[in-house]
């Protein structure tokens, strides 16, 4: 798939008992897409299907992991905000998987 390949995430999937190990592998290659997007601050068309409570979770967890790995990159593994930015991730990592029932990717 290209960059212009809009990116679709449909978190419905669960509820339709869709959720195996394509779903799981298309879903951590969409995640890693947009973080690689946000990093490089470039445009992605993303489809992102959901209830409204399953997409405020994904995009809080994809923001968190955004904020945690800035952290670790700008400022290392052992500054007190990195640690707080990984305590905030996993929380939003784990509201992410209770509403969806989705394992995220990375963590």
């Amino acid at each position: 798939m290209d960059d212009l390949t809009p990116i679709v995430i449909d978190l419905n999937e669960v509820k339709r008992n869709k959720l195996d190990e394509s779903f799981l592998v298309t879903f951590g290659w969409a995640v890693k897409k947009l973080l690689k997007a946000v990093f490089g601050d470039i445009s992605l068309p993303v489809h992102l299907k959901g209830n409204p409570g399953e997409v405020s979770s994904f995009l809080g967890a994809l923001g968190a992991e955004k904020s945690y790995v800035q952290s670790l990159k700008d400022l290392g593994l052992d500054n007190p905000q990195t640690y707080k930015n990984k305590f905030e991730l996993d929380n939003k990592i784990s509201k992410f998987e209770r509403k969806t029932g989705i394992k995220w990717p990375f963590g």
